[in-house]
């Protein structure tokens, strides 16, 4: 009995030390973004005494924070949309489907998850200047599409993998063409992993600072992470005004990580476990 809790306090207190190091530096930001710029001169480090939240106002306006929170969500449900409905026809494809090159399909997207983005950057933008979709929204969603489409066919292809081929032939026997078979049985069968990379792809997307940089010109079509970097040149003097822009950028993913956190861990689970 004493060894099974010594057991479970070796265990416990590095996870709890953990947990206090990934808290920390929210709450941290959170204290600041809380004080008046007096307040902070005077005591940086300390817990605030007032909360200031004219400093989340400020941002929000005069920084045109709604603005980019709006390119961005537009940016982001379109392309988690066209990721999920392209990954999930392309895992049934490689999972089910027996076609002529299909294992070399597959080597060449595992090859294509090991690319990083900065290798495939100029070509990228070569290829999207010459459509004429360089500082477009159209642009945009066609990089996040390519960026992270190869990632979610592989996790698809694994997860499909699992469900029995004999319901997609009892399918078949029944009347339903490929995309029947898809529609009907693949898409709620693979219902919890197209949720999990449905809302991993959507804190990619959120969080991506590099491909929106580099593609979005205009300052009226910034997204989110792009219109707060701007922050800190804006308010150079008012720390707690520019981390007070930042929290607002953290707190939406915040806020979906904790609702949907048991579908996401579900979701990697069994794709892990049927891949």
């Amino acid at each position: 009995m004493r060894r099974q809790r010594a057991a479970q306090w070796v265990i416990a207190v590095p996870m709890m030390i953990l947990a206090l190091a990934t808290i920390y530096p929210m709450l941290f930001a959170l204290n600041v973004s809380l004080k008046d710029r007096k307040g902070y001169v005077l005591d940086r480090l300390g817990v605030t005494q007032t909360f200031n939240v004219q400093n989340f106002a400020d941002a929000w306006t005069n920084a045109s924070m709604g603005r980019y929170f709006a390119n961005t969500i537009i940016v982001t449900v379109i392309s988690v949309a066209l990721l999920l409905v392209l990954a999930s026809m392309c895992g049934y494809a490689l999972s089910h489907l027996a076609f002529r090159g299909s294992k070399v399909a597959f080597l060449i997207i595992l090859a294509m998850m090991m690319i990083p983005f900065q290798v495939i950057m100029v070509p990228t933008i070569k290829v999207l200047s010459s459509m004429g979709l360089i500082d477009t929204f159209p642009g945009l969603i066609i990089a996040y599409v390519a960026q992270y489409l190869p990632f979610t066919v592989y996790f698809m292809t694994s997860y499909y993998s699992g469900i029995p081929r004999e319901m997609t032939e009892a399918a078949r026997v029944d009347g339903n063409g490929l995309f029947g078979v898809w529609w009907r049985i693949m898409v709620p069968s693979g219902k919890p992993a197209l949720i999990s990379m449905g809302i991993l792809n959507a804190l990619f997307i959120w969080n991506d600072i590099l491909i929106a940089l580099l593609l979005m010109q205009s300052p009226e079509k910034r997204t989110v992470m792009v219109g707060v970097s701007t922050l800190r040149g804006q308010y150079p003097d008012n720390v707690p005004t520019y981390i007070a822009g930042v929290m607002l950028t953290v707190l939406p993913i915040i806020i979906v990580y904790l609702v949907f956190q048991r579908q996401i861990t579900a979701g990697v689970t069994a794709g892990a476990t049927k891949g």
